[in-house]
Formats: C-alpha cells, sequence, structure tokens
C-alpha cells in the first residue's frame, strides 16, 4: 500500500487514542500497587544501553527505547509516528509523529529529535552495514514541528520492518549525545519507552522503573529489576527461594534453566511457563570462505549436515518444546515456501558423501584427504546449555563416520567477532526470526559483519550479492518473489546454513501474574503489558 488513505488513518487514530486512554486509566490504578515488581535472570549484563551500537541488551533496550512504527502480528502499525505516506516511487517516507511524547528527562519527542537521531545512525554506518536500509537513506529533512521525511535513493521494500526493530532506528534524548553524535559513547540513557533505567551495577543487577509520563499510560509493573546469574542450577535455586520470579530465553537464544526444571516449575503451582509460537531457525553456520579448512568442501558440509540428528535434539534436548527444521527458514516465513528437500539424518549418505570427495580412512581414524584430517572447530555459546549438549551429541555422531569435531565455548560477544572475521570453521547461530525475514537474515548473507564468509567461498557468491541487492529494491512482487526462490534454493543446496530446530520464545513466571505475550520478535517482550492478578 502506497499511501494510506486520511480516513482511515484517522480511523486508526481515534481507536487508538481511545484505547490508549482506556489502558492509561487502567494502568494508573494499578501502578504502584504492592507486589507489582518483576525480577528476572539472565546470564548476561545489560551492558552498554546506547541503542544507537550493539553491545546491550536488547529486552532492556526494548524496554527504554521505540520506534517510529511497531511491527505486529497484524503488520506495521503506529507508535511514535502515528500514520505515514510513501511517495509514489517508493523513496520518500512522509512520518506524521505523536505529539505530547517526552523523553525520560523531559525533553521533547519531535521532528527534530528524530533527525538527529537517524542521522547519528547514519554518522556510523559502518557499524549497521548489516541492516539495509541504512545504505539506502539518502536524507532527513524537518517539514514540521512534529513532521519528518526519510528521503531514501532508491525504493527498499523493508524500510518500515528495518525502522521497527528494537535498534538502531530508535530514539535516544538529544541530551545524552556527546557532541551531537552517539558512535562515540553517550551521556546518558534517557528514552520515550515505558521503562526508564534507574539503576546498573555491572555484572551484578539493573533496575527499570515504570514511566510514570509514559504516552500510552503507566505500566503496572513499577519495577523490573535484573540480576545476572550463572545458568542451570543456580537460576533454577534463586526461582525457588524467590530471589528472582521471571526468566526468559534471552536475546541470543540463551537458556537460563533447561526444560525439565521448568516443567517442574510449573508443577508446582507456583509458576507458569509460556511459550510463543515457533519464531526462528536454530542453526550452524558453515564458513565456505575460510581457506584450508575442511568446511570449503560442499560435500564435508552436506555430511554435517546428514549427520546431525534433529529429531533426537528436539525430543530429548528441548523435550519437544521446539520442532525439527529443515530448511532455513519454516514455511510460514514469507517467500520461503518454495518446496526445498531437506537433508534426512542419514549417516550412510553421509559416508558415501564424504567417500566420494576423497575423505577416506582405514579403521576408526579420522578421515583423510591430500594429507590433511577431516578436523574443524564447532564454536557454541558457553552460556548456552542446550548448545552445549547438541554440539556434544553431534561431535559423538559425526566421530562415527570418520570426521574430528572439536567443540569450543565462547561468550556470545567473542563469537560475533569470529562470525565477522571468518575465523570459524563452524558455529552456532539462528535467524533474525519471524517478523523479520526473511530480508534481515538474507540481507546478512552479504554483511562483512554476519555471514558475508559463510558465503564467501561457493561458486556464485557475486551473483548471490547481485540477486539479495535486487530482491531489496525491486517494486515487481513476482520478481522479488523468484529472486528470493534463486537465493535460498542456492545456500540449501550449499549447505551454508545447517538447520536444527524451529525455536521460541519461553517465559518462566509467578502462577498469578497475567498479560504475558509476545512480540513479532524474539529479542523482546512487552513487560509494559503484564501485571499481578
Amino acid at each position: 500500500m502506497r499511501k494510506k488513505s486520511t480516513i482511515f488513518v484517522a480511523a486508526v487514530t481515534l481507536v487508538m487514542l481511545l484505547a490508549g486512554c482506556g489502558a492509561a486509566e487502567n494502568r494508573q490504578a494499578e501502578a504502584g500497587k504492592p507486589g507489582q515488581e518483576l525480577v528476572y535472570a539472565t546470564v548476561k549484563d545489560i551492558n552498554d544501553m546506547n541503542p544507537h551500537l550493539y553491545p546491550g541488551s536488547m529486552p532492556a533496550q526494548g524496554m527504554v527505547y521505540e520506534s517510529l512504527v511497531e511491527n505486529t502480528a497484524d503488520g506495521i502499525q503506529p507508535l511514535l509516528a502515528e500514520s505515514w505516506e510513501i511517495s509514489p516511487d517508493g523513496t520518500v517516507y512522509t512520518f506524521h509523529l505523536r505529539q505530547g511524547v517526552t523523553f525520560h528527562d523531559g525533553e521533547a519527542f519531535n521532528a527534530e529529535a528524530v533527525k538527529q537521531n537517524i542521522d547519528a545512525v547514519q554518522h556510523n554506518s559502518a557499524k549497521h552495514t548489516w541492516i539495509r536500509l541504512s545504505s539506502k537513506i539518502k536524507g532527513t529533512k524537518v517539514t514540521g514541528e512534529h513532521t519528518f521525511k526519510l528521503i531514501l535513493s532508491e525504493p527498499y521494500y523493508p524500510a518500515l520492518l528495518e525502522l521497527s526493530m528494537t535498534r538502531p532506528y530508535v530514539f535516544l534524548s538529544p541530551k545524552d549525545f556527546q557532541n551531537g553524535e552517539t558512535k562515540d559513547g553517550v551521556k546518558g540513557y534517557h528514552g520515550t519507552g515505558p521503562y526508564r533505567l534507574t539503576e546498573h551495577l555491572t555484572d551484578q543487577s539493573a533496575v527499570f522503573e515504570a514511566n510514570a509520563k509514559y504516552w500510552n499510560g503507566t505500566p503496572f509493573i513499577s519495577k523490573i529489576t535484573v540480576k545476572v546469574l550463572p545458568t542451570g542450577e543456580t537460576t533454577f535455586l534463586a526461582l525457588q527461594k524467590g530471589e528472582v520470579n521471571f526468566v526468559f530465553t534471552d536475546d541470543r537464544g540463551t537458556d537460563s534453566i533447561d526444560t525439565e526444571a521448568m516443567d517442574r516449575l510449573a508443577e508446582s503451582g507456583a509458576y507458569q511457563v509460556v511459550r510463543s509460537e515457533p519464531m526462528n531457525t536454530k542453526m550452524i553456520v558453515a564458513n565456505s570462505g575460510k581457506a584450508d579448512s575442511p568446511v570449503q568442501d560442499k560435500a564435508v558440509r552436506e555430511a554435517v549436515w546428514h549427520a546431525i540428528d534433529r529429531d533426537t535434539i528436539a525430543s530429548q534436548i528441548f523435550s519437544g518444546k521446539e520442532t525439527p527444521a529443515g530448511t532455513l527458514f519454516s514455511s510460514n516465513v514469507n517467500y520461503a515456501d518454495i518446496g526445498l528437500k531437506p537433508r534426512a539424518y542419514d549417516l550412510q549418505k553421509a559416508e558415501r558423501l564424504l567417500e566420494e570427495a576423497g575423505w577416506t580412512r582405514s579403521g576408526e581414524e579420522t578421515r583423510m584427504k591430500e594429507g590433511k584430517p577431516l578436523t574443524m572447530t564447532l564454536f557454541y555459546d558457553a552460556a548456552s546449555l542446550s548448545q552445549k549438549t547438541e554440539a556434544e551429541l553431534i561431535q559423538n555422531t559425526v566421530k562415527g563416520i570418520g570426521m574430528k569435531l572439536e567443540l569450543l565455548g565462547e561468550d556470545s560477544s567473542s563469537i560475533a567477532s569470529r562470525r565477522a572475521a571468518g575465523d570459524y570453521d563452524l558455529l552456532f547461530n539462528q535467524t533474525w526470526g519471524l517478523a523479520y525475514d526473511p530480508q534481515s537474515t538474507v540481507s546478512a548473507f552479504t554483511s562483512e559483519t554476519a555471514y558475508y564468509h559463510a558465503i564467501k567461498g561457493i561458486s556464485r557468491a557475486e551473483q548471490l550479492k547481485d540477486e539479495i541487492e535486487e530482491v531489496m529494491v525491486t517494486t515487481d512482487e513476482e520478481k522479488r518473489k523468484a529472486l528470493y526462490a534463486d537465493i535460498l534454493t542456492t545456500v540449501h543446496e550449499e549447505a551454508i546454513f545447517i538447520p536444527l530446530t524451529n525455536g521460541n520464545l519461553t517465559v518462566v513466571a509467578p502462577g498469578n501474574l497475567q498479560g504475558i505475550g509476545f512480540k513479532q520478535t524474539q529479542f523482546e517482550l512487552p513487560f509494559e503489558r503484564m501485571s499481578f492478578k
């Protein structure tokens, strides 16, 4: 839809205002009541909360900052922008901003603040190459106190989707900027969101208090405390003792307690376990571009794919809470239902592929080819119980077909650095998720901070890059479908992204907490909608 009609926009705005007033009255009536507090466990510190950079916790940033629009199950909806129009050629977006909104420090939210924030992101564009919109923004313009224009160099169909993400196109008070910029650090963390950060003890805890002046009404939960705790038994015991009362799978898929422990808590009646619909695909990324590594060989990548028992992973490691994945994206992702044939768990076929490719062995020894052993390293997130268990299962299985897999657990930031530098054979990762895909994960194929090295070694790498560039700008829907089909077929045939399971977001919460829901993202939760009975 190129342009929202005036009548439609007015109707939507009126409904939202009326709903917002009712929500505000209810929240204000409930706010401050005893017990309106959540204490959640996390395995990682909230880190730097600068929303224009990437070290920070996305669930935490999602409480503090907001975007112009919101991605919902019903599509893109208004948030800080009440309405917008798109020019006929698809290059100019005119946003009409919500009035009466203030940042946590009292600074007014207006078109100047929007321009300053987006310009600050663009001034640090090298950090944002993974998000295609950053390379399409040609200019920003204030045309009124609450009217802002975003000018693109060419049409870009996922523009609104990428503006709705948790970061970087969200808004920080201009008073927090350092010399008019955010790339070298900020003075504070004042957003427009439902919660404000009031305390942070590095690697220990952080406190978020309800924003009493939130434009959509004061949240029911008046205080959210984040406690940094080790995974597993420590977090489980903290829940039993009441030291924390909320746990959820975090912004990179790390699980704080295993599924069996979750079920035990739920059976006690004191807690409830709530799971979202499948949101992403957990996978192993193979680095086809790594020199002198067996992973350059397509047959090796295919053999790894065939050697993974996804049914066992889903049923035993995840206790049936996740489902086996046969392709990079599940069929409910836009443009992904193209009939790709999954590679089944088949050790005989894996061995046959290796033999045909010249990887031979005698006895039980590791296979060799031209004097090089079939040895690779698989990196996993040391904070993830499931990744470690999966890695050990896969390691044991591939040993039987003559492949030696060395396992190395590191923190997620180290793994991200390896991915960007191409310093890996295999590593665990996951797709961006339902709201962002296929465009975000596919765009990351060519990003030097993401999967550039993963596809670098395949024969069609350059053609793939061209197709990815074209699919993002074409206005021809049929052509877009054809391009996505070719892109996804290529990476599937090359066995670059080896799917494991379709993951979801899981919450362990007090039994009397109501309003637990999920956004169209695995990276944040709508805490402002929750309340105690």
